[in-house]
């Protein structure tokens, strides 16, 4: 069985998710802090999150968190990362830094419809919308990696 993603969801999301699995509904704004203020990978991280709740939320779910697949850094400080979509095509997130703004293009899709000759990206074609756990998980790995708040997607 394939484990659902954590991350993407709301903290009210999470708090329902929490309660099915039979825990406080206050578990899930835990979660949220975790996933969201922390930026954990693993669901043993969440520390203040019982062993035995550890555990059964492990059963049926993961952080979704992604690992970019290849990053490549300017010396202007724009970070470039590749990350793997769930379709076995890739996708990319560009950090673009500007004074005190802290940019983040996130991709939204896999391929695009345009087609346009000088694009590899439009090349490639139009695969499909990514998930909302997809997007989010990209913002997250990129604030896991840089290790600051991002301001603006």
């Amino acid at each position: 069985m394939e484990k659902k993603r954590l991350i993407g969801h709301t903290e009210a999301q999470l708090k329902a998710i929490a309660k099915n699995l039979g825990m406080p509904a206050f578990t899930g704004g835990q979660i949220a802090r975790w996933l969201y203020v922390q930026h954990v990978a693993d669901i043993d991280e969440m520390t203040n999150i019982s062993k035995k709740n550890r555990d059964i939320l492990k059963q049926e779910y993961c952080v979704g968190a992604m690992t970019p697949v290849d990053c490549q850094r300017s010396t202007d400080g724009t970070v470039k990362y590749l990350f793997p979509a769930e379709c076995g095509k890739t996708v990319e997130t560009v950090f673009i830094p500007d004074g005190e703004r802290a940019t983040l293009c996130v991709s939204c899709q896999v391929g695009c419809k345009m087609g346009c000759t000088f694009c590899a990206t439009g090349m490639g074609g139009f695969t499909r919308q990514l998930l909302p756990s997809e997007m989010v998980a990209q913002i997250e790995a990129a604030q896991r990696d840089l290790n600051i708040r991002i301001s603006n997607i």
